[in-house]
């Protein structure tokens, strides 16, 4: 992301410094299920090759005995849960429990002893007791997979970063639907509120 063209701004403003790798590093996983896999649905861009990648992010995770979350939009068969987010985008109440939709894919198919976090809104963190069992894993560093870039993953990320957690992007396990908000906001995340490592980076550095 450095040869972004607007980066030599940010870096005489002191941006972009880097936070590190902690000592214990946990994987949540974004709303990686079957409604945002599926270009007809939620889907679309470079969705498909991160969730390509992540899966061995998490076979990497689970052999280092990483804490895993994953997240899942779920609303309310009635829908009585929903909020605003909904207005700006009502397809999402599609995502009920039972909905095949609102399903974790089945190449990233929770085993037991990760968690999974049900959200009705952007952030993994917001409403939820992800924060809290993150700390109760006892981590200190937060590896993020998922979609949208743009979207979840970002608003998840900023609020890991506000949770004090060095949070981590696994750029080539992110994906959205359009390409352009993808960089820019991978860009902009490693600017101000994460480090940015592709999944090889990652096992690398703590492998």
């Amino acid at each position: 992301m450095s040869g972004h063209p607007e980066a030599d701004i940010y870096h005489r403003q002191g941006m972009g410094q880097r936070a590190g790798m902690g000592t214990r590093p946990a994987l949540v996983i974004v709303d990686f299920v079957n409604g945002f896999a599926d270009p007809e649905h939620f889907g679309g861009g470079n969705i498909g090759p991160a969730i390509e990648q992540t899966v061995k992010l998490l076979a990497f995770a689970r052999q280092r005995h990483w804490p895993v979350a994953h997240t899942r939009v779920v609303y309310a068969d009635d829908g009585a849960d929903a909020g605003v987010f909904t207005r700006k985008s009502p397809p999402l109440l599609k995502l009920t429990e039972h909905s095949p939709l609102s399903q974790i894919v089945p190449e990233l198919t929770p085993v037991k002893g990760e968690h999974i976090v049900r959200k009705q809104g952007a952030s993994g963190f917001f409403a939820t007791n992800l924060a809290m069992w993150l700390t109760q894993q006892r981590a200190d560093t937060v590896v993020v997979a998922g979609c949208t870039t743009s979207g979840c993953v970002r608003a998840t990320v900023v609020d890991s970063m506000q949770h004090n957690f060095r949070t981590i992007v696994a750029t080539d396990c992110v994906g959205d639907r359009a390409l352009g908000p993808h960089e820019a906001n991978l860009f902009d995340m490693g600017q101000k509120y994460a480090d940015l490592m592709t999944r090889a980076e990652i096992e690398a550095a703590t492998g």
